[in-house]
């Protein structure tokens, strides 16, 4: 059976097999008490975020999880796509708005794994 870590990183290879960049796999486990990994990745249009989203959506039915449902009060935009898979949070991000939101950043005392 697999682990978390090891969902998170096969997660960011299919991600980069949908031609995301700049990938990063963060343990934000001991920060916080709602996830344990993030996966963040660039994508260069709506349409590579589709794709990718697909994909993600794809393994998590393969590996019996389950993508949680988030309620926005606005919808969401091309900037940012976030995939909310209990242990794991995919951030599928546009250049911009990985600049202007700087995760990495936020989240620094994470252990970054990728």
């Amino acid at each position: 059976m697999k682990t978390e870590k090891e969902k998170a990183l096969e997660i960011a290879q299919l991600v980069e097999d949908c031609k995301a960049t700049d990938i990063s796999v963060l343990d934000v486990s001991q920060l916080n008490s709602w996830t344990d990994y993030f996966v963040i990745a660039t994508v260069a249009s709506s349409t590579q975020q589709q794709g990718c989203y697909k994909a993600v959506k794809d393994y998590v039915k393969e590996n019996d999880m389950e993508i949680h449902i988030t309620n926005h009060k606005i919808p969401d935009g091309d900037d940012w796509n976030l995939i909310d898979i209990g242990t794991v949070v995919v951030h599928l991000m546009t250049q911009e708005a990985r600049a202007f939101y700087d995760l990495e950043k936020l989240w620094h005392s994470g252990e970054k794994l990728r």
